[in-house]
């Protein structure tokens, strides 16, 4: 009898951990469903706001179009307005600009200037080798003088800060001595 009551309560319990388990199991199912539903969702949600920015994208770029084309429809009749004399304004900034040059072209005038042609097709080994040391004796030199010249700036510029904080003790003090001297006398404020 203990055996047979036994045997049914191992099986009432195995019965009951059987349904909790399709329970379970209907659960995993129902939520992964759910899942994929709100993953489903989120991917329109996605794309309908990629197809609205992509439209927006597309209208302000149409907008600026239409804007950039007014505008220079607006600069093309301020010019024909101007006719003569914008033109001669034209005229008059290019001879300011011929008279002076800026940095940049100034800088490929000297360039060119200092760049000289390299022929070396026609040289020997041994000529080519003396070319090869001519050059390398040329950047040399020239290394030198930029190193010359980089410690020469350093040099000023340590110079000028010190003369700058000379300067300012200077101040300092003038403005002391004379706040003693107009204020204070004998121990009494005139």
């Amino acid at each position: 009898m203990e055996l047979q009551a036994l045997i049914d309560n191992h099986f009432e319990a195995r019965k009951k951990e059987e349904e909790e388990l399709i329970a379970l199991k209907e659960r995993i199912e129902k939520r992964r469903a759910e899942r994929a539903e709100q993953q489903r969702i989120r991917a329109e949600k996605e794309r309908e706001r990629q197809n609205r920015l992509a439209e927006e994208k597309a209208r302000r770029e149409e907008e600026d179009a239409k804007r950039r084309a007014e505008d220079d429809l607006k600069k093309k009749k301020a010019l024909s307005s101007m006719g003569a004399t914008y033109s001669s304004y034209l005229a008059k900034a290019d001879q300011k600009r011929g008279k002076k040059q800026t940095a940049r072209e100034m800088k490929k005038k000297i360039l060119a200037e200092r760049r000289k042609p390299l022929n070396i097709d026609h040289l020997s080994e041994d000529k080519l080798r003396d070319k090869a040391k001519e050059l390398w004796e040329t950047l040399h030199q020239l290394e030198t003088d930029k190193f010359e010249f980089a410690e020469k700036l350093k040099r000023q510029k340590y110079d000028i800060t010190n003369l700058r904080s000379r300067i300012d003790q200077a101040q300092k003090h003038s403005k002391k001595a004379g706040a003693t001297a107009k204020g204070k006398v004998g121990g009494r404020w005139k």
